[in-house]
């Protein structure tokens, strides 16, 4: 199940992934939860995008249909599917549509737009004569210039308006502005041509749209618009947008070197907004998270929730109640209170059970989530905000079988921390091999099912699997960011071995044959465990890792990085102790990574031929291993790509950790 989209009049809607025809990509559809059917809203080979959902039973989506000549378009068009009939094309661009949203008879869509482009015409044909020209350059004039796994310019993001005409199934496709059906039709420079929805482009604040929120009548928005200027770099402001009228954006909050704000959920009655306040990561303070309620008449603001010390990103149940989900312990909680409480009631999860909740929205005054556990696939629930009792709906994907058992492990910290983690385990007494999982982020928690690093192939191959939850874990509250935040190779690497060793000491696990895995900051652990434990491990796997810290901060799309970084590098950079490394490694990274980027694995992989300990086979040669995707980011996304990562790391781990001769697939080459 890939999310849920949710109406305040109580529609369901859940948008799942399943793999195609060929078996080798995915494929996202469009269900309905209606009562306890499972009503399918789409059809075909077409993915879904973005979806906005309607009271009266209309459904907005994007999608790259087929046409006429059996070809797929280039760009997603935006549909709009009625509740009874078919779907119908409103309308179709160039760079196609980002996220939706639908409120008062206005449909606000997030659109790609040439940089130098006043309206849609000019960016249709601006679009084209780029195209004709083969020109694939950006100039760019802030930061980033790269985002995750895309390259940004030479569009820029805006927020778009039209209006839904009252019989969306018969209205008539009509020219843009400023051409007349005629030219519409024929059009060849690339131009929009007749459609039923013409979006008009808003007046935008300086800066990269990076997140936006709607209010319930959709006549003003919340934007935050990451700009460049001074001694900032990257960071957001956030604006008040008016989206029907001729009011110029408002700026309700300008970011600082230690602070920015994100939008949250308009009031029902538009009077008030909820901002994300975020404390940034410097070099002298810990990334914390907390929420504030602005009262837009009067610019007066207050903390919501000050005595919760988790984070949480509220929405509305009505004008008085919010409620929110969090990480807990280790598993979820679903929060709710007044918006003057000092702090929530739980309402459902916590400690004591195994799920965790996300995604909460409100339906029919119910709270609809997704739940999910380590063990455990994301399924949809609707939670009575009375009593809490959560009510399993309909599951619109598959369930998967549960593998081995779940249980926790609990060690104390070198400062006395309580810490704990959860421990899958194969069938059989054992003892069985290790292998130690360490977290991303590095703000996160193992507490939720994941399709990436999923502990069930490894269990299932017989590894008990450690998911630790070290400093820096969210969950724990803000003590337990502050402990490890300002030294990422200390006190979160000794958590991880404070929990392996009591995992060891069990008599089901075999302490002689483990190993280390992680990606993305859990990849840079990886580095760092290898610099520092010689060959206590049997071999490790890196991700995604950050390898050497400082050149990181200078490469990374991230701009909150390289600053507080500055004075961990001389201590903290895994690079320095590569000399050290002697367990075998198996590095893994995609070159469209720009947030840890390439240079960092292809920097690793050298240093580990030129100057680490490990020692060589038999014939001379590295017992290293570079799994290289030349089209993957941060993440392996492709169908037959993730295959293949699996089956290298447990063929990596079998050969190191069992003794195990392992042939590599055919698929590798």
């Amino acid at each position: 199940m890939a999310g849920l989209i949710t109406t305040e009049g109580g529609r369901i809607l859940a948008k799942i992934s399943s793999l195609d025809a060929k078996g080798t990509a995915y494929r996202s559809s469009l269900v309905e939860l209606d009562g306890e059917r499972i009503v399918p809203l789409t059809r075909g080979s077409s993915s879904i995008g973005a979806v906005a959902a309607d009271e009266d039973g209309t459904t907005c989506f994007t999608a790259k249909r087929v046409g006429e000549d059996g070809e797929e378009a280039d760009d997603a068009q935006l549909w709009a599917l009625p509740l009874r009939g078919e779907a119908r094309e409103l309308a179709s661009r160039p760079g196609g549509f980002g996220g939706l949203a639908l409120a008062g008879r206005h449909l606000i869509a997030e659109l790609e737009v040439h940089s130098q482009a006043a309206d849609e015409v000019e960016h249709a044909r601006l679009t084209k004569e780029r195209e004709s020209a083969k020109v694939s350059a950006a100039l760019h004039s802030g930061f980033p210039s790269r985002y995750w796994d895309h390259d940004l310019g030479p569009t820029r993001p805006v927020l778009a308006i039209a209006t839904l005409p009252e019989d969306l199934a018969g209205a008539e496709a009509t020219a843009p502005a400023g051409k007349d059906s005629e030219d519409a039709a024929d059009s060849e420079d690339g131009s929009p041509r007749e459609q039923v929805l013409h979006f008009r482009h808003l007046t935008m604040p300086a800066g990269r749209l990076v997140s936006w929120t709607v209010d319930r009548s959709g006549t003003r928005a919340l934007a935050s618009m990451q700009d460049s200027r001074g001694d900032l770099l990257g960071t957001p402001d956030l604006y008040l947008l008016d989206l029907v009228g001729a009011q110029p954006p408002q700026l309700l909050r300008e970011a600082t070197a230690e602070l920015e704000f994100s939008p949250g959920e308009f009031s029902p009655d538009g009077t008030h907004v909820l901002l994300g306040r975020e404390r940034t990561w410097t070099a002298e303070a810990s990334l914390s998270s907390t929420v504030e309620l602005l009262d837009l008449a009067t610019g007066e603001s207050t903390p919501v929730w000050p005595e919760l010390d988790h984070w949480v990103s509220p929405v509305w149940l009505d004008e008085d109640t919010l409620v929110a989900t969090s990480d807990d312990q280790g598993r979820g909680s679903v929060w709710i209170g007044g918006v003057t409480d000092p702090a929530p009631r739980r309402l459902a999860g916590g400690p004591g059970q195994d799920l965790a909740f996300s995604a909460a929205s409100v339906a029919g005054g119910a709270i609809i989530a997704s739940a999910s556990g380590i063990a455990v696939a994301p399924y949809p629930v609707r939670i009575d905000p009375t009593t809490g009792e959560v009510h399993e709906l309909p599951n619109p994907a598959d369930a998967v079988a549960p593998v081995g058992t779940l249980t926790e492990v609990t060690a104390t910290a070198e400062d006395g921390t309580a810490l704990r983690a959860w421990l899958r385990l194969p069938e059989g007494e054992g003892p069985h091999p290790l292998v130690v999982f360490a977290h991303g982020g590095p703000w996160g928690s193992w507490n939720a099912w994941t399709y990436r690093w999923n502990p069930n192939p490894f269990v299932d191959a017989g590894y008990a699997v450690l998911l630790p939850d070290p400093a820096i874990s969210t969950g724990y509250g803000q003590a337990m960011i502050d402990r490890g935040q300002h030294e990422l190779g200390g006190a979160p690497y000794t958590d991880i071995m404070a929990l392996t060793d009591a995992t060891e000491a069990r008599a089901d696990i075999d302490a002689e044959r483990t190993a280390f895995a992680g990606g993305s900051y859990g990849g840079y652990m990886a580095n760092w465990v290898a610099g520092h434990t010689g060959d206590r491990f049997r071999c490790i796997v890196t991700h995604a890792s950050l390898w050497d810290t400082e050149t990181m901060g200078h490469t990374t799309d991230n701009s909150g990085w390289d600053r507080p970084m500055r004075t961990q590098n001389p201590q903290y950079n895994p690079k320095e102790h590569v000399r050290e490394i002697v367990a075998p490694m198996l590095v893994i990274h995609g070159d469209k990574d720009y947030r840890v980027p390439i240079a960092q694995g292809h920097a690793l992989w050298y240093d580990l031929h030129e100057f680490s300990a490990t020692p060589r086979d038999a014939e001379g040669r590295t017992r290293h291993r570079y799994l290289y995707y030349p089209d993957e980011g941060h993440w392996i996304l492709g169908r037959g790509n993730a295959q293949v990562w699996y089956e290298t790391f447990l063929g990596f781990l079998d050969e190191h950790v069992r003794g195990e001769a392992w042939q590599r697939p055919a698929r590798l080459g």
